[in-house]
């Protein structure tokens, strides 16, 4: 008996051991991930350094080229849209840099900043689009609205299509014992709900939707880009191009970087000598920017069905 007692408590002992040495294994590696995640947070703060402003000014000269810059995901339009209305009033600024670096977004934005593009454009004023890194899908479409499309060899562009994406909870919900119940107006009032499967009635219904909106990015590039539709509907399927390759079927005008773009815009707006650039006056953004910019896409990507021109 007494060897069964200390078998018993040494048996304890190594439990406990074991179960205090998990929970601080637990703890640790979650500070790890925190730790990971702010200086993540903290060095894109550093690199995107100045990113967001609201007011800009114009120097007296004649000589002026305005930068409308599009960075990252696209879920609204407004700033954008209003750059572009104020750059092509400013009768000083003769030409627009459009600098893109995103990897699209939302259908609706995107659409609005290509009519923003479009219409400055159409006014006259000379619109060089110079894409960065990424440019694709709906940065991709924003860009036809410009007069000139100027990307680098190396540039990754193209992703026309649209994509829709829902979230399926409703076998974890089932293993935890929580069950929504749904009223609806009509059979297709929750189609994409996570709470449900999908239906072959309801995909059927989502993918009608979605075909249309990819309808109108291939109009757009057919039209933009002078290419016959089939033709874009050869290319138009989620497919990504380089720079070099989108030039040689005709998404693109001209191979160059952002300086090259300053100049041909510089050509096209008649202004001699090296133009002055016109950026809105910016602040940096902060760390608490981050967390809220990124914060509100997972809320507008989790708040309901939307479509989108982006890549996976």
């Amino acid at each position: 008996m007494p060897q069964n007692r200390t078998s018993l408590k040494t048996g304890i002992r190594t439990a406990a051991s074991g179960t205090s040495r998990s929970r601080r294994d637990w703890i640790i590696g979650l500070c790890i991930a925190a730790a990971f995640i702010i200086a993540i947070l903290w060095m894109a703060a550093r690199v995107s350094g100045n990113r967001s402003g609201e007011t800009v000014r114009f120097s007296e000269g004649g000589g002026n080229v305005g930068v409308v810059e599009l960075l990252g995901p696209i879920y609204s339009s407004e700033r954008i849209v209003k750059q572009f209305e104020t750059f092509g009033k400013q009768k000083s600024v003769k030409a627009i840099v459009f600098r893109i670096e995103s990897p699209g977004g939302y259908v609706a934005p995107s659409q609005e900043i290509y009519e923003a593009a479009k219409r400055v454009r159409d006014g006259g004023k000379p619109v060089v689009v110079s894409m960065g890194t990424v440019a694709a899908s709906g940065g991709y479409y924003a860009a036809c609205g410009g007069d000139t499309v100027v990307a680098n060899p190396g540039t990754t562009t193209g992703s026309i299509g649209v994509i829709a994406e829902f979230m399926n909870a409703e076998k974890l919900l089932d293993k935890i014992g929580v069950k929504f119940e749904t009223l609806k107006s009509g059979r297709f009032k929750d189609s994409g709900s996570p709470y449900r499967e999908l239906t072959e009635a309801d995909k059927a219904y989502l993918q009608s939707w979605i075909d249309d909106a990819y309808g109108q990015f291939v109009d757009v590039v057919s039209a933009e880009r002078g290419l016959d539709r089939e033709a874009v509907l050869g290319i138009a399927d989620g497919r990504v191009f380089t720079g070099r390759q989108a030039l040689e079927i005709g998404l693109v005008d001209t191979l160059g970087d952002y300086r090259d773009a300053i100049r041909i815009a510089g050509r096209m707006g008649k202004i001699k000598g090296e133009p002055e650039l016109i950026r809105w006056r910016s602040r940096r953004i902060t760390l608490f920017d981050l967390l809220f910019q990124q914060t509100e896409g997972v809320l507008r990507h989790l708040g309901g069905a939307r479509l989108a021109y982006r890549m996976p």
